[in-house]
């Protein structure tokens, strides 16, 4: 072989090394990644605390960190921030990622329009306000009119707007508030004709609509908790309420309630012509009876549509006599019916949209006198158009892999309104013309991230027992696969929620780092319907973290990274994910991220809603269900090893999954750890699971954890 040829040989084999043929070159690290001291706090351990199930001995030696309002807890949670924060403070370049993340979440954020009587009414969030305000306009090009501003609730942002409900005339507001992030709701009222509020308030409001109906509104409410237990008490005996404008709440009118089934909760809400109620009840998350009740002819009772837990049922809209439902009634994918409200039982249903064969309905608008669903797409979204009578009509393009927000539209009105966003670009507001089919940009937003040098693949992987499933992979268009890219894996698995493309600050902070963002669309979600909600539920449950499992062993494998540079994250049940799969497979990952994390799976049904969840789960109470859960169950299967670098993260007024799941996990945690790495617990305060959040809040989060992946690492940040 000749030497010229030979040397160019050896040129292109370098060259092709350091920039992984035709990849960017990495960068290099400009910081010191020296270890940062830390010592644990003392938890005391009280080994007396032992339960008996059904011959099985569980010791709870954390028990006592269940009661948030001792002062022991009090000062325990002190004691961990302390750490925590005296650990991140160390870390050279989290304020630069917190600077970073600013600039690229500085940017007007609308939501989808929508009508009611004359106005239509959206919300907008400057770029960094801590909550989005609510206006008004008389026409699309009008002159914006302030309704609400949330950021008015609460100095520090903390206090947040959540349910709405309008009078059909458009004149009262009411709406439900949130303080500190808890489920519990205060509905205030507000005229919209005078601007001012009126004296109306309504207490121990919780998973609650608003449905007006003459000259006042339905809701939902529990008995006033004892002391000591509004942020953890069981929340029991659900019951709806009528409430008249300009009457006190001791004189609203009980509407419906079950006395002998203490567990089961009510939501009501009413068609947008307010002629019916409905009234949904629910054991769990998923299955609920529906009753209606027609209030435009005096002295007529609630009447039954379905009685059973066993099916889904949506009402979407009324068309005259008719009620519109989503259900997955005979139909896993689900499928649109119409109940004639003068023959509501099962054999008069009628069909009108049938199910897909491939892809989930899910959601309908009535819009311009035609149906306009939202379907599920190998896990990416797709819009439809239907006529009165179900007939398809044509499929609305979409410009990319994303998804679809709330379509808004009425009836009459020939525009109707939709937001879409993907992993790369934040919601794009939509016009849809109702007569065209056309769409065109309402509103599109300006940021300071360049969408355009990063791209999104869908692959699919196999799991354990040969389930195919896909994921999402977000990267760089030229980035260098030879394990080495800092990579964060993402996944939630439950309760037939799916995980679609949706577009984050912290995540394009990590793209531009040379960062990968993963999304696996697992087992126990809904992405695919009923069945693959199914395949991940109860004793199935492990279904989910093999699926997760192994879609970390294919990013390693392919080479998109390696267990050191490998993170993986989720919340509420995907916190019980991470913690699962970082117990059963310490091995496979760097840096694990429990949110909000459901991880005691013996006690999760002893506080607030928790019961609930029982669907997905079971429960440790059945003998079968027991010797499921205890298999996995995140905080009694931790034991000695050496742990990923760990961060959990929950919130002291998180009433939803109460922090003690997290305070007793980062206990057993903190004392089984082999390792050199560091498990610490992120404690935020005034912070409920999540909705509600003000921006300051979430900034600040999302910096934590990305400098704290970044450094344990040793990944090169750019800033």
């Amino acid at each position: 072989m000749p030497t010229t040829f030979l040397k160019n040989a050896l040129l292109l084999l370098t060259m092709c090394v350091a920039a992984a043929c035709g990849s960017d070159p990495k960068p290099q690290s400009k910081y010191d990644f020296k270890p940062i001291p830390f010592a644990y706090p003392e938890t005391r351990r009280d080994t007396t605390v032992r339960d008996d199930y059904f011959g099985t001995i569980i010791e709870d030696p954390y028990r006592w960190l269940e009661d948030d309002q001792s002062e022991e807890t009090k000062a325990w949670v002190k004691a961990q921030n302390a750490v925590t924060f005296g650990y991140l403070e160390q870390i050279p370049f989290r304020t630069k990622i917190k600077e970073r993340l600013e600039e690229i979440w500085n940017f007007e954020k609308y939501s989808t329009p929508f009508k009611k009587a004359e106005y239509f009414y959206y919300f907008k969030n400057d770029g960094l306000q801590n909550q989005s305000v609510l206006y008004r306009q008389a026409s699309l090009d009008g002159e914006p009119e302030l309704v609400l501003d949330p950021n008015t609730f609460s100095a520090d942002g903390t206090t947040s707007l959540q349910e709405l409900g309008f009078s059909r005339d458009g004149r009262y507001l009411a709406y439900a508030i949130s303080e500190g992030g808890s489920d519990w709701r205060t509905i205030l009222v507000k005229d919209l004709q005078t601007g001012q509020m009126l004296p109306d308030q309504i207490k121990w409001a919780k998973f609650t609509g608003i449905g007006w109906a003459g000259n006042g509104f339905y809701y939902t409410r529990y008995p006033e908790p004892k002391e000591g237990d509004k942020l953890k008490g069981a929340n029991q005996n659900s019951a709806i309420y009528y409430h008249t404008l300009g009457e006190p709440q001791s004189a609203d009118r009980l509407v419906h309630r079950d006395p002998r089934h203490p567990n089961h909760y009510f939501s009501a809400g009413t068609t947008e012509d307010e002629r019916f109620l409905f009234i949904s009840g629910a054991e769990s998350t998923s299955g609920n009876t529906l009753s209606f009740q027609d209030l435009s002819k005096p002295n007529t009772r609630l009447t039954p549509i379905y009685t059973k837990f066993d099916y889904d049922f949506n009402v979407v809209e009324n068309l005259g006599d008719q009620l519109l439902i989503l259900t997955n009634h005979s139909a896993p994918k689900q499928r649109l019916i119409l109940v004639n409200t003068t023959r509501p039982e099962e054999a008069n249903w009628k069909t009108l949209i049938a199910e897909d064969s491939s892809d989930v309905l899910q959601s309908a608008a009535v819009c311009g006198d035609k149906i306009v669903c939202t379907y599920l797409h190998n896990a990416a979204s797709a819009l439809r158009v239907f006529d009165l009578e179900g007939r398809f009509i044509r499929e609305v393009a979409l410009p990319e892999i994303g998804t679809v927000g709330a379509v808004q539209g009425k009836p009459d009105d020939s525009l109707a309104f939709f937001s879409f966003s993907s992993f790369l670009r934040p919601a794009t507001i939509y016009m849809l013309d109702m007569n065209t089919l056309e769409t065109r940009v309402f509103k599109a937003p300006k940021m300071a991230f360049n969408p355009d040098a990063y791209t999104t693949e869908q692959v699919w992987y196999t799991s354990k027992d040969s389930t195919r499933v896909p994921m999402f992979i977000t990267r760089k268009k030229n980035i260098a696969l030879d394990g080495q890219n800092p990579t964060l894996l993402y996944g939630y698995g439950g309760f037939n929620i799916s995980l679609t493309p949706g577009f984050s600050a912290s995540r394009a902070a990590l793209l531009e780092n040379n960062g990968i963002y993963v999304v696996a669309n697992i087992r126990g979600g809904g992405e695919f319907g009923e069945q693959w909600h199914k395949a991940g539920t109860k004793c199935q449950k492990q279904n989910v973290f093999d699926d997760f499992i192994a879609a970390a062993e294919y990013l390693i494998e392919k080479q998109y990274t390696s267990p050191p540079r490998l993170a993986i994250e989720g919340g509420s049940n995907g916190g019980l994910l991470v913690g699962a799969c970082m117990t059963q497979r310490p091995d496979l990952f760097g840096v694990c991220f429990p949110r909000v994390g459901v991880l005691d799976m013996l006690r999760y049904h002893k506080f607030t809603i928790g019961y609930a969840w029982a669907v997905d789960y079971g429960r440790s109470d059945n003998p079968e269900e027991f010797a499921c859960l205890i298999k996995y169950s995140p905080l009694h299967n931790v034991r000695p090893t050496a742990y990923p670098a760990t961060m959990i993260t929950t919130a002291d007024h998180d009433d939803r999954v109460v922090p003690a799941h997290s305070f007793k996990f980062a206990a057993a945690l903190q004392a089984n750890q082999q390792g050199d790495k560091p498990v610490l617990i992120r404690i935020e305060t005034s912070a409920g699971h999540g909705a509600g959040k003000p921006t300051s809040k979430l900034l600040e989060e999302a910096a934590d954890l990305l400098a704290f992946m970044f450094y344990q690492m040793k990944a090169p940040v750019v800033y």
